[in-house]
């Protein structure tokens, strides 16, 4: 019989900047040292077929529906917040992970990559600016 693996409460919270337009997409997953795709976290929006805009995620193994399946809610609305939280097992913190969020808005330019950050015991609860829709990122262990 093994040791049951350890588990940690991680909350992300990403805030949208305001912008005029629809209801924007989400994808935040995970991805290892080398940038390779490892596993979907959340993804905000639940029309499937938008998913292909959020490029990196949706290249990456995205679109396979077994990624995301359990994994979706409403789209997020402009200058709100998405609140996810997630058991992640301790072996991918400070071990080269990082946190990734693409986003994508309707008649907008999509945004890969929108946030990129390490998934360090050190950056907990260290606000990271967006680069496209997302305003300010964070994640917390509980």
């Amino acid at each position: 019989m093994s040791a049951p693996a350890s588990a940690t409460e991680v909350t992300f919270t990403a805030k949208l900047n305001n912008y005029y337009g629809n209801d924007a997409y989400l994808a935040l997953y995970l991805t290892d040292r080398n940038g390779q795709y490892q596993r979907t976290l959340w993804v905000a929006g639940r029309h499937a077929k938008y998913y292909r805009h959020l490029r990196q995620w949706a290249r990456a193994g995205g679109q396979s529906r077994s990624e995301y399946d359990g994994r979706t809610g409403a789209s997020v609305q402009s200058g709100h917040i998405l609140k996810v939280t997630a058991d992640l097992p301790d072996s991918l913190i400070d071990a080269g992970y990082d946190v990734r969020i693409d986003s994508a808005v309707e008649d907008f330019r999509e945004s890969p990559s929108d946030v990129v950050t390490p998934l360090t015991r050190d950056g907990a609860g260290q606000p990271v600016a967006g680069r496209g829709f997302v305003d300010s990122f964070r994640y917390d262990f509980r």
